[in-house]
């Protein structure tokens, strides 16, 4: 099954996020910050990544421009995950490199479905 990289600062969305995908069958890891983000997506070699783009060190903008500008992980498909649904962010987000998209709360059967869609394109 896959292997999903979650890297976001809320304990509660952390633990959540992580027990719903792991019911759903995917391997779970985590990071808790944006620089642990890029150490764990270069160690871990995830299938896909959810970057929060609101963390501590380095931020999930940076983190995800960093990881697509680096040849070891720059394939890995990124989902930015925001509670900042701001105008303009989707776009911003999508500059920075990330493949998709999804707004706080999560809908986890909205979130999975592009998640599959990216593992898919991928395979």
């Amino acid at each position: 099954m896959a292997k999903i990289l979650i890297v976001e600062d809320n304990e509660m969305n952390r633990d959540m996020l992580s027990r719903r995908l792991q019911r759903k069958g995917y391997d779970v890891v985590i990071a808790v910050d944006g620089g642990e983000g890029m150490a764990m997506a270069r160690s871990a070699a995830p299938d896909l990544i959810l970057m929060d783009m609101s963390l501590p060190v380095v931020d999930g903008w940076e983190a995800t421009r960093q990881l697509k500008a680096d040849t070891e992980t720059s394939k890995i498909p990124v989902i930015a995950l925001t509670a900042h649904a701001m105008a303009g962010d989707r776009e911003k987000a999508m500059s920075a490199g990330c493949d998709d998209y999804d707004t706080k709360p999560i809908e986890l059967p909205r979130l999975l479905s592009k998640i599959e869609t990216l593992l898919d394109g991928k395979s």
